[in-house]
């Protein structure tokens, strides 16, 4: 087939097109420049119009790769602003913790007690077990049963689990959580228990005793690591038991649960 080829006319106009092409090409001796003027005056208008086309293709090219290095310098900015947004959010929340820190150290007992500061990690309000986990554990020398006290020596539960470098603290509104409490303008003695869903109730107090609408409820130091005189709540509605030998209370409770951040622990 390609012997064919090679016999036929179009194979010999290529050869003769192509002979051609290059004595004009090399014009030796000179003696083709009127034909090699016509054909680059013939051709210059379309040269002149692929030059310009490359022209532009380039600028084309040159406009692509502008918009794709836009995009990356605006990606990086949006990276680089939201780095920023973060750094500038963290080191807001550092300095609201240090300000909360400067303002309970200012108004907590440290006179009386050997403090740990800790920051809540994580909560459990609304679930039956009404825990915080705080960011003191075992290296810290936190113990179990450890009262967790906010600002004004108020009460907001114990150490129930330790680990290594966190602790979760049962809130004295558990359903689990008694604690020996008295009735600081009487000295009228109970047991505050967690009410799930209510809050407190100081019960168990005797038929004789007298306790009323506003009186204040504070720790009584009986049993266990829990001192006397840390704030509890206030006592609202009372009832008698139905054997009518013993009083009970709802009480308000000081501590703002929902609003928990810094708690410091009573280490001894």
């Amino acid at each position: 087939m390609q012997s064919k080829f090679l016999s036929t006319k179009l194979f010999r106009a290529i050869v003769i097109i192509a002979a051609f092409g290059l004595l004009v090409f090399l014009n030796p001796y000179r003696i083709l420049n009127p034909v090699r003027s016509i054909i680059f005056n013939i051709t210059r208008p379309l040269l002149g119009s692929i030059r310009f086309m490359s022209f532009k293709l380039s600028e084309y090219r040159d406009f692509i790769i502008s918009i794709g290095e836009l995009k990356r310098d605006n990606e990086q900015l949006f990276k680089k602003n939201q780095e920023l947004l973060a750094e500038n959010a963290r080191l807001k929340d550092v300095k609201n913790e240090n300000n909360l820190l400067r303002e309970q150290l200012g108004i907590i007992p440290k006179n009386k007690y050997n403090l740990e500061s800790a920051i809540i990690i994580g909560q459990d309000f609304i679930g039956s077990e009404n825990w915080v986990m705080i960011d003191k554990g075992d290296k810290d020398s936190i113990k179990k049963d450890m009262p967790v006290i906010v600002s004004n020596g108020i009460l907001v539960g114990k150490i129930k689990e330790v680990f290594p470098r966190t602790s979760k603290v049962s809130l004295i509104t558990n359903p689990r959580s008694s604690i020996n409490a008295v009735v600081s303008e009487t000295d009228a003695q109970g047991i505050v228990k967690g009410v799930f869903g209510l809050g407190l109730m100081f019960d168990m107090v005797l038929q004789t005793d007298v306790i009323k609408a506003g009186d204040e409820v504070i720790t009584s130091g009986i049993g266990g690591n829990m001192p006397r005189g840390l704030l509890i709540g206030k006592i609202q509605n009372i009832q008698i038991s139905n054997d009518g030998l013993f009083q009970k209370a709802s009480v308000f409770p000081y501590a703002k649960f929902s609003k928990l951040r810094l708690v410091f622990v009573i280490k001894d």
